[in-house]
């Protein structure tokens, strides 16, 4: 079944909001987040971008929104379990619950999840994350669309295998007398393009408004 197109996401002439958002990658240990502002009107397409650029991906693989935690299981209402819905890529729509992510905002997502939402990237590692609204105002003009004013950690890097596959490489290149020390090193250095220390501790917030900057100037 075709993508259904949401009559509610246009705006209309409500003012513009800046949202102040804490993205929290689900079970990680130490915590892996960002403190970001966002423009509320910024529809979910864009905020995937602006994810991809906060957490240093490299938009490889699937993603999906959802108002609610998707690994969570659902209460049958009236004895039937009802349609979990999410928002995708509108290409990639095909079922009933499905919504295209270019026709709904951020502060249309965050408002039918109480303050919070979630954004799973990559279907095989499953890098969950939590949105959780924490303060909203109006936009100043000159405000960038989206900021990150804080955080913690470098994102895991792509294809690592989700949390228990990242900690594997982690403990690989911590211990040169580890027997996989060798080849971890030579395989993060061809993802991240450098020869330099992996530091998973690391995160260079200049760096990445830089790249939020490019991104979102390129998608309004």
């Amino acid at each position: 079944m075709a993508c259904m197109e949401n009559g509610n996401a246009a705006m209309g002439a409500k003012p513009e909001s800046m949202l102040e958002v804490r993205v929290e990658l689900v079970d990680s240990e130490p915590k892996i987040w960002r403190q970001l502002e966002v423009r509320g009107s910024l529809t979910l397409d864009q905020v995937h971008q602006v994810l991809q650029a906060a957490f240093g991906w490299e938009d490889m693989h699937l993603h999906r929104f959802t108002a609610d935690d998707p690994f969570a299981p659902l209460r049958p209402v009236n004895g039937e379990v009802p349609e979990a819905l999410q928002w995708l890529p509108r290409r990639e729509c095909d079922e009933p619950g499905e919504r295209p992510e270019e026709d709904f905002s951020l502060e249309q997502l965050l408002a039918l999840g109480a303050g919070a939402a979630f954004y799973e990237y990559d279907f095989g590692d499953n890098w969950l994350h939590r949105l959780e609204l924490v303060t909203q105002s109006p936009a100043n003009e000159g405000t960038p669309p989206a900021s990150v004013i804080d955080g913690a950690r470098r994102g895991p890097l792509e294809d690592s295998g989700g949390f228990p596959g990242y900690e594997e490489i982690l403990e690989a290149l911590a211990d040169p007398a580890h027997p996989d020390h060798a080849e971890y090193s030579e395989w993060v250095a061809e993802i991240t393009g450098s020869a330099e220390p992996f530091d998973p501790a690391f995160l260079d917030i200049p760096a990445l408004n830089q790249a939020l900057i490019a991104q979102v100037q390129v998608r309004e």
